[in-house]
């Protein structure tokens, strides 16, 4: 089975077990960017994956969400930033960049300039660790939004914070999609990696120093308080909340005409 992993330290927490404690048989893990696991898994050349959340309404219909966990935050989240040379309020018909490595974030982004801040900029895909030549404001999500500035900006806007501010709910930023194909077929592998996720999870709690010391040796460029990201500013577990926030992102999207069809979400039984 071919399963997918957010390159990210964000995404690590999930992966932690399996990676420092026990690999698991028969199960390629791939590591990529974002976006590049949303294309596989939307290809079929992965069998299970974390998304960007916004790119399972383009595969609802032959995916399905692990309905026990997600990546997610309530308010400030720390890694998802738009670093601004404007006040937002000022950013109608400006440049701003796009990162490629984002999906749910860039939706995320257009929702809140659009409906609560009504601007709407000139929008230009970037890399994911774009410079500000010739931008007005950037959006970057992961290790890239946690590492230091040479050139710091005016203006920084965590974009958890603002959705939370705006409408009240949290984001899903990730979940875990599994192609329908592949459940019978790999089914006992799924509940391997299903109870692999489990266990890191648990070791969050159990052993935080031990799984932030293997996170900076996995990711030494972060220049952030991982403990206090890990245990403050990120939701691993998709609780009912945390679904009603999924669906009303979704339904916001869709209102918009960023999604071409309505989201009916299924999750693994």
């Amino acid at each position: 089975m071919r399963l997918g992993y957010i390159n990210y330290l964000n995404c690590y927490p999930f992966f932690y077990h399996m990676f420092e404690y026990e690999q698991l048989d028969n199960i390629e893990v791939i590591q990529r960017y974002p976006n590049e696991l949303n294309l596989m898994i939307r290809e079929g050349s992965l069998d299970m994956s974390a998304i960007s959340s916004a790119t399972y309404p383009l595969i609802q219909d032959k995916a399905l969400l692990l309905p026990d966990f997600c990546l997610s935050s309530i308010g400030y989240v720390g890694s998802v930033i738009l670093s601004s040379n404007l006040p937002v309020e000022e950013l109608g018909g400006k440049r701003v960049g796009l990162t490629k490595a984002s999906h749910t974030s860039v939706l995320l982004l257009k929702m809140l300039l659009k409906n609560y801040y009504n601007v709407v900029p000139e929008y230009v895909l970037t890399k994911p660790n774009p410079s500000m030549d010739g931008l007005d404001a950037a959006l970057m999500i992961g290790n890239e939004a946690m590492v230091r500035s040479s050139a710091p900006v005016p203006f920084s806007y965590d974009l958890g914070e603002l959705w939370l501010r705006k409408t009240g709910y949290p984001v899903v930023f990730a979940v875990f999609a599994i192609n329908e194909k592949a459940i019978d077929k790999f089914s006992s592998q799924i509940t391997r990696v299903v109870n692999s996720f489990r266990r890191s999870i648990e070791c969050l709690d159990k052993e935080p120093e031990k799984m932030v010391e293997a996170a900076h040796m996995k990711y030494p460029d972060i220049a952030y308080d991982v403990k206090g990201y890990y245990e403050t500013c990120l939701q691993f577990k998709f609780s009912s909340r945390l679904k009603q926030a999924l669906q009303f992102y979704y339904t916001k999207a869709f209102d918009m005409g960023l999604l071409e069809k309505k989201v009916k979400i299924r999750y693994l039984e």
